[in-house]
């Protein structure tokens, strides 16, 4: 599959990433132009100062989750708004905003019980991409966003005004990374103190679950990983243990670590069928595994339902953390100006959009928390 990196003309030159057609080849290339529309009712443009790749973003080019064509990808961005639609109170042009993926209305069945990342209201921009080719055709918006690029025009919810002290390329990694990682601990497991927890894998997901442990005041937190190099990392924030998953033995220790029960949470950030099942040995009596990490579509993962029962265990998905932009953003930004949580060492390396390809290939390689693109 082939992705290209597309420009818009619209008074100075936009950049935008774009997967136009199937190849082998997965580099990125510079292409023909876009245009994107002004924000309409209820819509901000916002002109992108950072984007981190996630490995969401990977895996919807790769095809992993199917989707339309031609597209722009990323969605973990920050920026400052450029113009607004009618209606929008929350942000004015001028302010520093995450974007994030999560479209909500605030009114219907799940967004009335704060859970907003299931809302089930539809959308201008669900049908109505902004984006669109040289021959006027659609180009998807992935993710909600399409934020490998200099603009993005996307739905009043899914921003979220932060201090302007607050550094835009840090901030791009609370759109996603912090919210889905230590959302899962705090909100969708809600663990108690004490908790013995552990995290399969160490990207930059399953590096905020420990921070959300740490900052839950669990008793242990247990970090595994295929690379010993990113289990040095998870000490630095926070993990008390560590245990590399190629080991044979990988769960015993576990086991071992957690005073011969087993763990009380298991947050499982990669979306692996192996780590799903290897997960199921490790908890305790009672235990909950958190499916965090999201598998490519048509992956299925094996249990004896009998045994789980019979442990009174449960198993629970976890969508970008269970969370809520406008209550969750802003009480990490708390975190992070107050120095209990963690976002600059959370950067691997910065590049430009044109060096996006080593950036990504970094990604798949492992060896980065984030990777973030400047503009």
């Amino acid at each position: 599959r082939e992705l290209n990196i597309e420009h818009i003309i619209e008074g100075q030159k936009n950049h935008f990433l774009r997967r136009k057609k199937f190849q082998t080849n997965k580099s990125l290339y510079i292409g023909e132009e876009l245009t994107i529309a002004e924000p309409g009712p209820g819509e901000i443009k916002v002109r992108l100062a950072a984007c981190a790749i996630c490995h969401s973003d990977v895996t919807l080019a790769e095809g992993g989750w199917g989707g339309e064509l031609p597209a722009v990808y990323g969605h973990e961005a920050s920026g400052i708004v450029e113009s607004i639609g009618a209606g929008v109170s929350e942000a004015k042009p001028g302010d520093h905003v995450v974007v994030t993926l999560i479209r909500s209305c605030g009114s219907c069945h799940y967004c009335s019980q704060d859970i907003e990342t299931q809302c089930d209201a539809s959308f201008h921009l669900d049908a109505n991409s902004p984006l669109s080719g040289s021959g006027d055709e659609a180009v998807s918006q992935g993710l909600n966003t399409g934020a490998f690029a200099e603009q993005v025009v996307v739905e009043q919810s899914q921003v979220c005004v932060i201090p302007k002290d607050i550094p835009l390329d840090s901030a791009s990694i609370l759109a996603c990374g912090v919210l889905t990682g230590f959302g899962a601990v705090t909100n969708t497991a809600a663990i108690k103190p004490g908790s013995q927890v552990a995290v399969m894998g160490c990207g930059g997901v399953g590096i905020n679950s420990i921070q959300g442990a740490v900052h839950c005041e669990a008793s242990r937190i247990i970090a595994l990983d295929l690379l010993d190099e990113k289990l040095e990392l998870a000490r630095q924030f926070g993990a008390t243990h560590t245990v590399n998953s190629t080991d044979q033995n990988a769960a015993q220790q576990v086991i071992n670590l957690s005073e011969g029960r087993g763990v009380d949470y298991l947050f499982v950030t990669v979306g692996a069928k192996s780590a799903i099942e290897q997960s199921l040995g490790m908890l305790a009596k009672g235990g909950t595994a958190v499916i965090v990490g999201m598998p490519a579509s048509g992956v299925m993962a094996q249990y004896d339902p009998g045994e789980f029962a019979a442990a009174g265990q449960s198993i629970i998905g976890s969508k970008m953390g269970s969370a809520s932009v406008s209550r969750d953003i802003p009480e990490l930004v708390k975190l992070y100006q107050a120095g209990s949580l963690k976002l600059d060492e959370l950067i691997s390396g910065r590049y430009a959009l044109d060096d996006i390809n080593d950036a990504i290939a970094s990604v798949q390689r492992g060896e980065a928390l984030r990777n973030v693109v400047i503009f």
